[in-house]
């Protein structure tokens, strides 16, 4: 196997990869103690070769693999590519395009929802991964021995499951399913991570709009710390810590030092400053630049007993054509199409509304039924006729 060090060496491979109509690629990064994720290992494979880059050997000039990834005529294949995708877009605002996912792959042609790489290598070549070496420390040098053969083995498998899964989907129709799906994750929008939008990670729950604008600022204020100290959000303060003092509010240092969810003494750092000034912006920001607080509504009993059967359906037609559930409809997606005329949603477009979604609709205007047929649910067009008047 080659382990790649200098920049001559991976122009030269690139240049010789990009003649091929299709690459696999993996990463190995840490990002435990890090905002950002650390490259430290790349892996490629094209249709004859395999090569190992090591992101950390001084001196190496990655501008050669970004043109790669930028290749418009060669198809770079990960499984589950958004961590990877995201590392490329942080390091140079490149997204590897086109792309193909053989975790997304593997949904459309009924694999399961989100299947390891492990559990899809053994299912698709038979073959074991040694997954030993998977949590080790890639940082370190020099690479182990163990760690090289793990590495070179995820992307010659990857060849190898792309291969089967590309005919599968030409055999059975469903190139453009994955083509579609892969629209949101080479979308710049998918992996842009403006302060200002940091609130959205956040699973608090707030009841009044000051508390919401608190939420938004400091959310902000994190997540422009976290970045420019490039550590994890956690080591700036805590998500719970956020929530109380939305709830809180705190205006001065003494109020700041009574909040639990901040360690002793933060309140005279520079980071209690920061918190103080974020909730005072909160507090000047005006009313109508504050999002609406989304709140759940209860669904009716109806809609509700809709929903169940909307799942039942999902279910029966996912195990008809072969696909993961997930991937074609989620619950808030039933959950809005029992409540809504015609929500604007995933699954009643594309060809999910061709499989799914118009036999969803159709369910809740009571023209599909479904009955047990010995042991199995069936779904059956019906006749709308009116109840006998009692």
């Amino acid at each position: 196997m080659d382990l790649v060090t200098s920049s001559n060496d991976l122009a030269a491979i690139c240049e010789r990869l990009s003649k091929h109509p299709f690459v696999t690629v993996d990463t190995e990064f840490l990002r435990e103690s890090t905002f950002w994720p650390k490259l430290c290992v790349v892996q490629m494979a094209g249709p004859d070769e395999a090569v190992i880059i090591d992101a950390l050997a001084e001196g190496l000039d990655l501008t050669p693999l970004y043109k790669l990834m930028a290749d418009p005529g060669v198809v770079k294949v990960f499984h589950a590519a958004r961590q990877d995708i995201e590392i490329f877009w942080n390091l140079a605002k490149t997204i590897p395009s086109p792309m193909f996912d053989t975790q997304v792959a593997a949904m459309v042609l009924g694999y399961g929802d989100s299947i390891s790489y492990d559990q899809l290598v053994q299912r698709t070549t038979g073959d074991t991964i040694d997954k030993s070496s998977r949590f080790t420390d890639w940082s370190r040098r020099p690479l182990s021995p163990a760690q090289l053969t793990y590495a070179f083995s995820d992307v010659t498998h990857l060849r190898d499951i792309y291969l089967k899964l590309q005919a599968d989907l030409e055999k059975r129709g469903r190139v453009q399913w994955v083509s579609e799906e892969m629209k949101i994750l080479t979308s710049p929008d998918t992996y842009k991570q403006e302060p200002e939008n940091a609130w959205k990670r956040l699973k608090a729950r707030v009841k009044k709009p000051r508390e919401f604008a608190v939420l938004i600022e400091v959310a902000a204020w994190r997540e422009r710390e976290a970045q420019s100290r490039d550590v994890p959000r956690s080591r700036v303060i805590k998500d719970e810590a956020i929530a109380e003092l939305a709830q809180q509010q705190p205006k001065t240092v003494e109020a700041l030092s009574h909040m639990r969810g901040l360690p002793k003494g933060f309140e005279r750092s520079k980071s209690g400053e920061g918190i103080l000034a974020a909730i005072r912006a909160a507090h000047a920001r005006d009313p109508s630049t504050i999002p609406a607080i989304a709140r759940d509504k209860p669904l009716s009993n109806g809609a509700s007993a809709t929903v169940e059967l909307l799942k039942v359906l999902l279910r029966l037609i996912s195990e008809q054509h072969g696909v993961a559930a997930k991937v074609v409809a989620t619950v808030d997606e039933l959950q809005r199409i029992a409540a809504e005329d015609e929500p604007d949603v995933p699954a009643l477009s594309g060809w999910r509304r061709a499989m799914f979604g118009e036999q969803a609709l159709k369910l809740k205007r009571g023209e599909l039924a479904l009955a047990f047929e010995g042991s199995r649910v069936v779904a059956f067009e019906r006749l709308k006729t009116p109840l006998a008047p009692q």
